[in-house]
């Protein structure tokens, strides 16, 4: 059983370089639908630079005030060499969004494949969703640390719009929905009789960003203690008593 385990492990590994991500120059590269940009920023150092840069000034400023502008001064271009990968500050926040989620979405197939019990896989995949966010060397030109902050504080931008319904139709929000579901897959192999994995696991994410932010700006708001990790005790405990 145990090498029946490994090999299923490993399988998922090659999978997850066929479909999630591709090698380029012996870095890993998370795949993002082509309509979200005019040009592959992964392309060129330029476009690496706007993607990088951007998750900084982002995070400093705040997408009000972001400008492309601003950003082509920052890194040392003129405005229209950005806007040749990016319609509007709108596709560059909705790209960033969808490579974040992506990239969660392969941590979780990762760990999540190493482990056989279900409740198991809930609960590695609510750490991975919920936990302070470290940097991946996998991915050099991207602060993952930085953009879980605009995660936090900006992404609701990227799907609060009156063009919601068209640009979902038009995929701009799959990633985040394939991790959803993913979890939700795993509540409906706990429990195949919940009702409400969906709004379960959205829930969760959502309440966990707010969390994270009452921490840091409305603590009287929250319960969370600097190195206690309560936001997961708190939320591994409610998904679990929940669907017990």
């Amino acid at each position: 059983m145990k090498i029946l385990g490994n090999i299923y492990y490993y399988l998922i590994v090659t999978l997850l370089y066929l479909h999630c991500f591709t090698m380029e120059n012996s870095n890993l590269q998370i795949k993002i639908r082509s309509s979200l940009f005019s040009k592959d920023p992964e392309s060129s150092d330029l476009g690496r630079d706007i993607i990088s840069k951007s998750i900084e000034m982002i995070n400093l400023l705040g997408f009000e005030s972001f400008t492309f502008k601003k950003l082509g001064a920052a890194i040392g271009s003129n405005e229209s060499s950005v806007y040749r990968y990016f319609s509007n500050k709108h596709m560059l926040l909705v790209y960033l969004v969808n490579w974040y989620w992506s990239w969660m979405d392969y941590k979780i197939v990762l760990e999540t494949s190493k482990l056989n019990k279900a409740e198991d896989k809930i609960k590695m995949s609510i750490e991975l969703l919920v936990a302070d966010i470290k940097q991946d060397s996998n991915f050099s030109f991207i602060n993952e640390v930085l953009l879980n902050k605009i995660i936090i504080t900006e992404s609701s931008k990227a799907y609060h719009t009156k063009d919601v319904d068209n640009e979902n139709e038009k995929g701009f929000y799959k990633a985040y929905k394939q991790v959803v579901q993913r979890v939700s897959d795993f509540i409906l192999e706990y429990n195949p009789k919940y009702e409400f994995p969906h709004m379960l696991v959205s829930t969760i994410i959502e309440g966990a960003h707010q969390q994270r932010y009452f921490a840091e700006h409305l603590p009287a708001l929250t319960d969370v203690e600097k190195g206690q990790n309560n936001i997961i005790r708190f939320y591994t405990n409610l998904i679990i008593s929940t669907l017990k």
